[in-house]
């Protein structure tokens, strides 16, 4: 099932256009990478999906319903969402915050669901601060917490490694896949914090000028990303064609100084069957695709109304 379908999903403010005919999905049990530049449209496709803003036109299916019991309170508090920056109330201590949120849904034993979401993101329940004399990365968590209150089945969660130290970048990511592998949450991270997006994400989707460039699964990405072979060659058109026959299961690509990127097959492959085909080699080595540079290159081509591969 689809926890999140979108259709055509627009948003107009005025004369611009924040979100672009936008058509994604989020299955049950993803943890979907959103990825794009400030101003791309991430925060606003995730305000609509939480029902914080009201799309111009398009649709919004959640929890695989097509009627649209998404979009009803009983709909809404199956999600949690930290979206731009947490809603604290900040004269109460972190727990207060949580109780104040949890008696408001109708919760029983308000305290102790607060004692225990403050102790996973790993805040502590007896700190009696004021929330206002908090760090960033104290009210990211504590974002986090209110947002897990009422256990809700999607979490929407906008940039959330924003102002952490890399040990609370850490402890935020363990807590993410505890909550999707132990209790089936399914979340949605929008993040530029790309190589901690990768070590979490199960699919990912692309945005860029408000329209969708890309979505894919991680293993996609990872083969997309994988290890390649440049080689080039004394005698490339004749040097590829043996190769070609050599190799049946690899792919070629002519780089523009002539050289071949080799695809499919390892540096000791390729250099053996330019030994058996008598072929002069001039460069050969291995090289890996960097993630963010993918990454940037389908959010460019998307600027341009393109595509990449």
């Amino acid at each position: 099932m689809n926890v999140i379908e979108t259709h055509g999903l627009t948003k107009r403010y005025r004369r611009k256009t924040a979100v672009d005919g936008l058509s994604m999905t989020v299955a049950a049990g993803d943890i979907y990478g959103f990825v794009g530049k400030n101003g791309s449209g991430k925060s606003t496709t995730m305000k609509m999906i939480a029902g914080l803003a009201r799309p111009t036109s398009g649709e919004i299916v959640l929890f695989g319903d097509p009627e649209g019991a998404g979009a009803t309170p009983q709909g809404f508090s199956r999600i949690g969402a930290l979206i731009e920056s947490p809603g604290v109330i900040p004269n109460l201590s972190a727990r207060d915050n949580v109780v104040t949120k949890a008696l408001a849904l109708g919760m029983t034993h308000a305290g102790a669901v607060a004692d225990d979401l403050l102790a996973l993101v790993g805040l502590d329940p007896s700190d009696r601060r004021r929330v206002k004399a908090y760090s960033l990365g104290m009210k990211q968590r504590l974002g986090l917490a209110l947002a897990l209150v009422g256990a809700p089945d999607l979490l929407l969660l906008d940039e959330p490694f924003n102002g952490l130290d890399p040990e609370a970048t850490r402890a935020m990511r363990l807590v993410l896949v505890r909550l999707n592998h132990e209790q089936g949450v399914t979340i949605m991270i929008s993040s530029h914090v790309l190589d901690q997006l990768d070590r979490v994400a199960t699919r990912f989707g692309v945005i860029s000028s408000g329209r969708l460039t890309a979505e894919f699964t991680d293993e996609e990405l990872h083969k997309r990303c994988g290890s390649s072979v440049r080689v080039r060659l004394a005698e490339p058109e004749r040097g590829l064609a043996l190769l070609e026959q050599a190799l049946p299961a690899a792919a070629f690509r002519a780089e523009p100084d002539g050289a071949l990127v080799v695809t499919g097959a390892s540096l000791d492959e390729v250099s053996a069957a330019c030994f058996s085909a008598g072929i002069e080699v001039r460069e050969l080595v291995q090289q890996e695709r960097d993630i963010e540079e993918y990454f940037v290159e389908l959010m460019e081509a998307g600027e341009k109304g393109g595509g990449a591969r």
